[in-house]
């Protein structure tokens, strides 16, 4: 699956719930001017269209009907792209609590995350790509050239999340925000098929301390090393 220096690398950033991997992720495929993948946002609109049919997000089958029949897109927007659920922009709505809470159970369905996991490969195969998850280094892409591991503590993934649900007029408290968080990282890191867990040869980011520009040039910087050295 590698790719060569050329025609671009795949770069896979891991870690838990809000350790900023999508902002960081976005702005580093920017730099480089590389597709950005966002893996989360695929699980999510899944979530999405089973809470909309009123689906027992539990049973595999019914899940699975909703990916055969449901095609995930994304599409350029300003200031973010969007994405499609079918024909239907959930660009926001996949990001509510209904749907932030729930997605740990639609991404332990080892059926479901097989068929996007394909879908992921096909996109990234050319390479020049930039993804971020839970498991993109150890399921999805195991032979991307470069990867990374975002952590950063419980109390700051709540801070973030709580100025990014202002921002969007969303109204959960923090101390709510950290049980949710410190819950979801409990369901993804123990979940039977691929649990959250770092690479044994990806690179470990502490970003509690970082801003998301420091973040950045680490990330662009061993991109960087790794073009130089396929020179």
């Amino acid at each position: 699956m590698g790719v060569s220096g050329s025609s671009g690398v795949q770069v896979a950033i891991d870690g838990p719930a809000s350790a900023g991997k999508s902002t960081v992720a976005k702005l580093v495929a920017k730099h480089f001017d590389y597709v950005y993948l966002d893996t989360g946002a695929m699980y999510r609109a899944i979530t999405w269209a089973a809470l909309r049919d009123g689906l027992d997000l539990n049973d595999e089958a019914a899940v699975m009907a909703i990916v055969a029949k449901t095609p995930i897109r994304f599409t350029p927007g300003q200031p973010d792209q969007l994405v499609f659920a079918g024909e239907t922009d959930v660009t926001r709505a996949i990001r509510e609590e209904a749907v932030t809470n729930n997605v740990s159970t639609v991404a332990a369905l080892p059926a479901v995350r097989a068929a996007l996991t394909e879908q992921m490969q096909q996109i990234a195969a050319a390479g020049g790509i930039v993804m971020d998850g839970r498991d993109i280094g150890t399921t999805v892409l195991p032979s991307a050239q470069v990867k990374i591991f975002l952590e950063a503590s419980v109390a700051e993934r709540a801070r973030r999340r709580f100025k990014e649900n202002q921002a969007k007029g969303i109204a959960v408290s923090l101390a709510t925000l950290e049980q949710e968080i410190a819950t979801r990282d409990y369901k993804d890191s123990h979940r039977t098929s691929s649990p959250l867990t770092q690479a044994k040869d990806a690179i470990l980011l502490d970003t509690t301390s970082l801003t998301v520009n420091q973040v950045v040039d680490k990330i662009v910087n061993l991109v960087d090393k790794y073009l130089n050295r396929q020179g």
